[in-house]
């Protein structure tokens, strides 16, 4: 009685004086706090963010606070309506309603028709590997959905489609976390965590042995045979296969060792390069003791092959200082043994072997994400109209996705490395010289002295006069990008001024861990958690190099990546403890305050010029500090070529638009470093497909090791590789004013570049799981070609549009599969019909004919409309309204094109230009011709004209 008189009481105090008058409803601003009857959360917080956006915060005990958000900048706002019964507490937004069910403090949330979008299931708090001041977290929602989830950031097993999929969002090169997921319906949530996070099964990977029965034979464990050579050298039973890091390494049996020597100039922390040929096999049969489908994990690099039953199930390689997970699924019987076989050549690389049960069915398909290290469960439910109402909603809470230069649109090339001033002057005058269009030149790591990492100063044997080397690649119209790293030799000036405020990490110089660099040197990172000493940082770059006119900032191992290989815990030992607590509960986010810092010192030091930075780790958020992100050092191989499309997608679905990857793969087998004669096919077709797919990539960058990645390089031999990689390149210029368009919209309407088909598709289910095509905007139909030798390829075509093959004009109804053709010179490319598609005219760089001629293709055979974007391409005034829009309307029963009137202007803007149409119908195949139409042509001048279809 007294219970529920209560209730009544605050229910009241709640419709009139806004004053909780019990503890089980407390009033606060944009929302409540509740104090269940029961459940694992003594206090539960709902708040509103806008019309459409929640957050809740749920904590076992009774203090709710907890620390700010690294991810989120908004502040709660909004005027949600709050209703009571006995039963539940009610916030009603205009888009979104969040029901709190007083009982057990159980969350869940309704789009603005009433129809269920997120509900809570199991939620749990247990002790932290972090100690008592933080809480091991997990919340699990919609238990045995069907919905489509995206997102996550960037991840490299080809997974699409994350319903009913494991994933670990730990930072690392080439694996990207952002604990973002957006839903077929058309939701999203954002986990406010900063630690380690798993989605999918909350039960962490073991290795096989430990949490599943392997036998060999009679015996109990693996067996495992260590060749050196042909000659076997040892046999012996092993628990578990275990060489995941440095530290496994003191297992290997002194029989098998091999000698080693150092890899040259590899660029990354390595054990060295084996002489003579070593090889491993491990053999066994594991017990599966439940039935359904197992995932297996193999952490491995050098080359490796799993067989189950005898049937390959995995063929790898990955370079022996980057090793990384891939996935394999079993289905599997309880009490039927399958027989295991492994082999590896280890050249001093690394490999371990995980298992994780089958989860019961509803488990395994719904949206259940865990922590390592937090304060409460605590996230944001954003819900949208469709997908990119989505992805906007949370650019809402973290930040919006500021423009980039018009030139970062244009084509980059670099290598690893350029090693003189001259070599890489040398680069962009040849470029010139070919007439191969060229935007951005980039200098990697190791332009400073050996012993002087950190020092951000260029080594004046190689590079004599950087200020000259800077100015001739601007008179060359071109741009220069430079590596900055977040890492220190101590010795350096930089460090020790660092050092004296204790803004260096100690962990990995206090281990004595050396780097790769000639004889190997202490380093470390500095502690960007610190504001200060993101500032010295900044300034440090800034009056070193930011005063020679350096246009674009490299920003490599962000993860941070402070000494390769190192296991988990040495990891988060030698990355803290930090300004705000120890290195594990903050795993995730350094990438994001170190590039947050960064762009604000660009911001105030240039403020005439748009940041541009290249960071190979995000978290959420990333997006609004100026960041490009790319997929990392993967290598030069088919398979990891198909996975940079799926791991791109999401990554764009995490709301981070601007994204690229090393054509051709950074890392290289000695086959193609080598030049082996055999192999040299197969290198040229892997860099041309790559290539390819580079030029319809938000950001078309060549990158590598050895051999050389120029486009006269690669192609010198090959003249139809040549004639393409320059056909490409001259594309990605035609199309510039529809990619800058696509470009800036990222930030004026909160939009994507690179767009899984489900985010425009969404009824069509077949899209929903495509993972090797995607949309370039919302008008062009990707489909990269990833198998050696292929020349077709099936194309899914998705229902809702119909589409026109760019190559050849053909027309196709959408909602089928068709083989298309793929010849070794050109990739699938579907245009929308109803598309209308700005090409520009034929330019050495981005901004050569500012009031160039503009050709229109229109697509017919439905409505359509753009609304073409320009500006001056360099500075921020696009954010105070100095850009122009000319809307574009197709109608298709009128066979008109109506090129309205002009909107907007900026400083510089050109009066006039001349523009043309080309009309392309069902009827009539033919490939797309940039020239201009005479027949069509008029000359705009910011007044409306209508063109009609002859």
């Amino acid at each position: 009685m007294t219970r529920t008189l209560a209730r009544l009481t605050a229910a009241l105090a709640l419709s009139t004086s806004g004053i909780a008058l019990a503890s089980e409803v407390q009033r606060v601003d944009q929302g409540v706090v509740v104090t269940p009857d029961s459940g694992p959360a003594k206090r539960v917080r709902v708040v509103a963010y806008g019309d459409a956006s929640f957050r809740v915060t749920a904590v076992p005990g009774t203090d709710i606070a907890v620390p700010d958000s690294l991810m989120v900048i908004a502040k709660p706002h909004g005027a949600p309506q709050i209703t009571r019964t006995a039963a539940m507490v009610t916030l009603k937004l205009a888009k979104a309603t969040a029901e709190i069910r007083l009982a057990d403090g159980h969350v869940q949330f309704r789009d603005a028709a009433g129809k269920l979008m997120l509900d809570e299931a199991i939620r749990a708090y247990a002790p932290s590997v972090e100690g008592k001041a933080y809480l091991a977290t997990s919340q699990q929602f919609n238990r045995a959905t069907d919905e489509g989830f995206y997102g996550l950031g960037q991840h490299q097993n080809r997974q699409m489609n994350y319903n009913g999929e494991d994933v670990e969002l730990a930072q690392h090169n080439m694996d990207i976390a952002i604990p973002f997921v957006v839903s077929t319906r058309n939701y999203g949530l954002l986990w406010d965590n900063n630690s380690i996070t798993r989605f999918g099964n909350p039960k962490p990977y073991a290795l096989v042995g430990d949490d599943m029965k392997v036998s060999s034979g009679s015996k109990a464990g693996w067996k495992a045979d260590y060749y050196l050579g042909d000659k076997l050298a040892v046999s012996r039973q092993e628990p578990t296969i275990a060489y995941q890091f440095i530290r496994d390494q003191a297992r290997w049996p002194a029989e098998a060792k091999a000698q080693t020597v150092a890899s040259a100039d590899s660029g990354q922390n390595t054990a060295g390069k084996v002489v003579g040929k070593q090889r491993v096999v491990w053999t066994g049969t594991v017990q599966p003791t439940a039935t359904g489908t197992h995932k297996f994990r193999v952490y491995g690099s050098s080359y490796f092959k799993v067989y189950a039953d005898g049937k390959l199930v995995m063929d790898r390689w990955r370079q022996n200082w980057n090793p990384w997970f891939h996935n394999i699924d079993l289905p599997m019987t309880e009490g039927k043994p399958v027989a295991i076989r492994i082999e590896w050549e280890p050249n001093a690389g690394y490999m371990a072997f995980f298992h994780n049960d089958p989860l019961p069915e509803p488990d395994r398909h719904s949206l259940w994400l865990s922590s390592e290290a937090g304060k409460a469960v605590d996230y944001y439910f954003v819900a949208g109209r469709d997908m990119d109402d989505v992805v906007a909603g949370y650019r809402g809470l973290t930040g919006r996705a500021p423009m980039m230069p018009q030139w970062a649109y244009g084509f980059w090339q670099s290598r690893q490395r350029y090693e003189t001033q001259e070599q890489l002057l040398g680069v962009v005058r040849e470029y010139r010289k070919r007439q191969i269009p060229l935007d951005n030149i980039v200098e990697d790591w190791f332009y400073w002295p050996q012993a002087q990492w950190g020092s951000h100063q260029f080594d004046k044997t190689r590079f004599p006069d950087p200020k000259a080397m800077v100015d001739e690649v601007h008179a060359l119209n071109a741009q220069l990008m430079i590596s900055v790293w977040p890492k220190f030799y101590p010795n350096t000036a930089n460090a020790r001024e660092l050092a004296a405020k204790g803004f260096l990490y100690q962990g990995n110089l206090t281990a004595g861990n050396k780097d790769w660099v000639g004889p190997g040197y202490l380093n470390t990172d500095y502690d960007p958690y610190y504001p200060e000493a993101r500032k010295i940082y900044f300034r440090q770059v800034r009056d070193n190099l930011v005063k020679l006119g350096i246009d674009a900032w490299w920003m490599d191992a962000t993860e941070p990546d402070i000494h390769s290989n190192l296991s988990i815990d040495e990891r988060k030992a030698v990355m803290g403890p930090n300004a705000l607590g120890p290195g594990g509960a903050y795993f995730n986010s350094f990438p994001l305050v170190h590039a947050a810092g960064f762009a604000d010192g660009l911001r105030a030091a240039t403020p005439d010029k748009r940041p541009f930075i290249l960071t190979r780790s995000g978290f959420g958020g990333v997006q609004r500090a100026s960041s490009a992100l790319w997929s990392g050092d993967v290598a030069a191989r088919w398979d990891d070529l198909r996975d940079q499309i799926s791991a791109g997608v999401n990554l764009s679905m995490s709301g981070v638009p601007n994204w690229t990857h090393d054509i051709g793969g950074f890392a290289v087998e000695d086959r193609y470093t080598n030049a082996e004669p055999a192999a040299q096919p197969e290198w040229r077709e892997l860099n041309l497909r790559w290539f390819q797919f580079g030029a319809f990539s938000p950001l078309f960058r060549s990158h590598g090791e050895k051999p050389k990645r120029e486009i006269y390089e690669l192609g010198a031999d090959d003249p139809a590789m040549a004639a393409s990689m320059l056909w490409y390149d001259q594309l990605r210029y035609r199309l510039m004013p529809y990619i800058y368009t696509v470009g800036a919209d990222t930030f004026h309407k909160d939009g994507s570049i690179m767009r899984g088909l489900v985010m425009d598709y969404p009824a069509d289910r077949r899209t929903w799981n495509v993972d090797d095509e995607y949309l370039f905007g919302r008008d062009l139909l990707v489909a990269p070609v990833t198998t050696f030798k292929a020349r077709s390829r099936s194309v899914y075509l998705p229902a809702g549009a119909d589409w026109y093959d760019f190559a050849s004009g053909a027309f196709h109804k959408g909602g089928q599969s068709i083989i298309a053709a793929a010849p070794y010179e050109r990739m699938p490319l579907f245009v929308r019909a109803g598309a209308i598609l700005p090409t520009g005219p034929a330019v050495q760089y981005a901004r050569e004919q500012p009031d160039g001629p503009i050709v229109l293709h229109v697509f017919t055979g439905r409505d359509g409309a753009f609304s073409l974007y320009e500006d001056d391409g360099v500075s921020p005034g696009y954010e105070k309204g100095q850009f122009a829009r000319v809307p574009l309307a197709w109608n298709e029963a009128a066979g008109t094109l109506t090129i309205g009137a002009r909107e907007g202007g900026y400083p510089g803007m050109p009066a006039k230009r001349a523009v043309s149409v080309r009309f392309h119908t069902p009827g009539k195949a033919e490939a797309v011709d940039f020239a201009e139409n005479g027949a069509t042509g008029v000359v705009y001048e910011g007044k409306p004209v209508t063109v009609r279809m002859r």
